[in-house]
């Protein structure tokens, strides 16, 4: 005899009116207890029931696995009442990772086909709940004959049926074709939704598909009937069936979009026929709520990615320009994203609003000000680039924290890009390094050396800005080389006091060398730093006393290096004047390791028998400067191109550190030319065992459009026996609504990777 047991309601309100974990518990396991007695004797009248309470307690999260068989027990009952209760628990207990599953699959061909319109939405529900790529393939026709059926009740769960199949099995397309064109004649909101995701789809996973809903057949063109039931929404009055906050059934008129989208990109007839309905959606769409808004925003991604006129494009440009204005700032945030993405395409248009993007970089949610960072950097060019600058070093000044990082690197870049004269790119980049020195890239100071040495004109006006500099702060470590330098390379012409760029600065030996000597004795002063401290010292010893014989210390000479301004200014470096040749010195070598001894004030006695200086590593000279000896850096490791799909690219690099040779970094960038964001982009890697891997964390996880911000992660493989290295990688990520996953070996890198 079957202890009687609890019904569902004095089940919940028991488990509600526990105290304690433990009292809950005890009352489910109590419950589940009874539920497997009844189960075991097989009780045909209540088995609803117990499973009713059974999947309760799964809702709570305790294990409910022992009811999977009594679901196919109730599904195939005559009774609706159990098929309703047991077509939930398969949806809630049972999944593809059971083959419990695939029992149900006559149970559902034999619903399907009953022709009660209660049974068929079970059955239905179910298999576009937990329906595995076999059952899709088992039922797809059953699912079709029903697209057709009189009721439209069945006919909507029908094409959600077919969606989950097609994103299943997309093989399965050809089947629903033919249904697609006729449902778009559907007066009933719920099935055109459907239908019109149906197709998207479709259009979405098969190139035939698409090609199929694009041809010219005029009873069969998807494009006109769309159009027309845009339209129609449009035209519509208010509907309280369908209306939300004044907009007619906004959710379809989103989709409708979304497809017009797929099916005008890179298609100039499609294109031409939804022109004119894009420009009356975009100008007579309410935007004083946010439903209205939505429909704009999927205007204005339809209008920009498909072959529309130039004043569209800049009409949409417009809207993206209104919703900054908007007090939403979700809604700011989404204009400064679509702006981000359009500035490559319609950069004069984008320009438009430059001032508004200015203003979001004083907003205090970070990731506005962020976001309107990136497109404010995008959008300098040589016309405007002294006034962004301006606007961004004022930024820079009070800008959060981890947003510097980006804004000194983004200035760097565009001045050097963009300058439009040798001192305006120096006094940027000294500003720069004054706002926001500890934050700049470590190749900052190389490029500004670089940049004074190659502008004579204008190195007595660098050095006595950067003294100047140097005397106000000398926290900002990159200032601090750079002034190093300057004043080591050109101390003289400081001691001269006049320089026809600024007012007259007079300054005293003593001076100088006081402010080198704090430098060397400050605690914020790092080991490079006083490196270039010394070697100033050590060059002001020849600069002052005007001592012609020490060739060892003479000015650095001009170096070749690569960036965007090298094609330019490569002319300028070969044209050399015989003035400024550097002097051939008359002095032999010997001579000149005299007059070193004399400037460090070394015992002369030694110079007797003079030797011919040693320029291996441990030499005379190193020992008597006694600074520390680095080894002349190792030649650069090739990049490599890994992967390339569909515009997103996976480029390595490679760097061994010297002081650590066994360790390889290996940098992954990706970036992306389509015209679709990546997204949700994960990067994975595995070396042999023989190998030790460490993953940071990447810089984000989007990969934006048309040449975006790159997205890059660093790899750290160890690698002490100095084996062959193989790389195995795996990316995770979405791009244009598909998930892509690519697993590949990387067998070809370089030898410099582990030799």
């Amino acid at each position: 005899m079957v202890t009687p047991s609890l019904k569902l309601q004095d089940l919940i309100e028991e488990i509600r009116g526990a105290k304690t974990q433990a009292q809950e518990r005890e009352v489910i396991q109590k419950e589940c207890a009874h539920i497997r007695a009844s189960f075991r004797h097989g009780d045909p009248l209540y088995r609803h029931r117990q499973l009713a309470k059974l999947l309760y307690v799964h809702m709570l999260g305790y294990p409910a696995h022992f009811g999977q068989m009594e679901c196919l027990k109730l599904i195939g009952s005559p009774r609706f009442t159990d098929k309703r209760v047991g077509y939930l628990g398969a949806m809630l207990l049972l999944d593809e990772r059971q083959d419990a599953h695939l029992l149900i699959t006559n149970s559902i061909k034999n619903d399907l086909n009953q022709g009660i319109q209660a049974v068929q939405g079970l059955a239905l529900c179910t298999l576009s709940a937990m329906g595995s790529a076999e059952m899709c393939r088992d039922l797809a026709t059953e699912v079709e004959k029903l697209l057709l059926q009189p009721s439209p009740y069945v006919r909507k769960k029908a094409v959600l049926t077919a969606v989950h199949m097609i994103r299943k099995v997309p093989e399965l397309s050809n089947i629903f074709l033919p249904p697609c064109v006729h449902l778009l004649h559907e007066r009933h909101h719920g099935i055109l939704l459907g239908t019109i995701t149906l197709i998207t789809e479709l259009c979405e996973r098969s190139p035939a598909a698409l090609k199929h809903f694009r041809k010219a057949v005029s009873s069969l063109q998807v494009v006109p009937q769309l159009v027309q039931i845009l339209q129609t929404l449009l035209m519509t009055g208010y509907s309280p069936e369908h209306s939300i906050s004044g907009v007619s059934d906004p959710f379809l008129q989103v989709q409708i979009l979304r497809l017009l989208r797929i099916l005008g990109r890179n298609h100039e007839e499609s294109s031409e026929i939804m022109n004119d309905l894009l420009a009356q959606v975009a100008t007579n769409t309410d935007t004083s709520r946010n439903a209205g808004n939505a429909v704009l925003f999927e205007t204005v991604h339809t209008i920009m990615d498909i072959r529309s006129a130039a004043g569209l494009r800049v009409l949409a440009v417009n809207i993206l320009g209104r919703f900054l204005l908007n007090s939403d700032k979700n809604i700011r945030y989404v204009a400064l994203t679509s702006l981000l993405r359009l500035v490559q395409s319609d950069h004069s248009a984008v320009q438009r609003h430059r001032p508004t993007v200015i203003e979001c970089l004083r907003e205090p949610d970070v990731s506005l000000s962020r976001r309107a960072l990136e497109l404010s950097l995008a959008l300098v060019n040589s016309s405007n680039v002294r006034a962004m600058t301006h606007e961004l070093q004022g930024f820079l000044e009070s800008c959060p924290a981890d947003l510097r990082a980006d804004c000194a690197s983004g200035i760097l870049l565009a001045a050097e890009r963009f300058a439009p004269t040798r001192r305006w790119h120096i006094d940027t980049i000294l500003r720069v390094l004054t706002t926001a020195g500890t934050h700049v890239r470590d190749d900052a100071v190389a490029n500004l050396t670089q940049l004074i040495s190659g502008a004579q004109e204008l190195h007595a006006y660098s050095v006595r800005c950067l003294y100047s500099a140097l005397a106000e702060d000398i926290s900002q470590q990159p200032l601090v080389q750079v002034a190093a330098w300057c004043i080591g390379e050109f101390g003289d012409l400081l001691l001269e006091g006049s320089c026809e760029e600024m007012e007259p600065l007079q300054v005293e030996e003593e001076e100088v060398l006081a402010l080198l000597e704090r430098v060397l004795q400050s605690h914020m002063s790092l080991p490079a730093t006083r490196g270039y401290a010394l070697t100033a010292l050590m060059k002001l010893s020849t600069r002052l006393r005007g001592d012609s014989k020490a060739a060892v210390l003479e000015k650095m000479p001009l170096a070749e290096r690569g960036g965007p301004r090298a094609n330019e200014e490569a002319k300028e470096s070969k044209e050399v004047r015989p003035s400024e040749a550097t002097p051939v010195p008359t002095e032999p070598q010997a001579s000149q390791l005299l007059d070193l001894l004399d400037l460090l004030d070394g015992p002369c006695g030694a110079a007797q028998h003079p030797l011919a200086p040693d320029p291996s590593p441990g030499s005379a000279l190193g020992h008597l400067l006694d600074l520390p000896w680095a080894p002349p850096p190792p030649a650069p490791i090739p990049n490599l191109k890994v992967f390339e799909r569909e515009g997103l690219q996976l480029n390595l690099s490679f760097v061994r550190p010297p002081e650590t040779p066994a360790v390889l970094l290996i940098t992954v960038t990706a970036t992306n030319t389509s015209r679709g964001d990546v997204t949700h982009f994960i990067c994975q890697a595995a070396v042999p065992k023989s190998f030790q891997l460490q993953l940071q964390a990447p810089s984000g996880d989007t990969v934006p459009a048309q040449s975006g911000l790159p997205m890059t992660q660093l790899l750290q493989i160890h690698n002490p026996n100095k084996a062959t290295l193989r790389l195995k990688l795996r990316l995770t990520y979405n791009h244009f609504g598909q998930l892509v996953q690519e697993i590949f070996e990387v067998n070809n890198l370089p030898m410099e990777t582990w030799q």
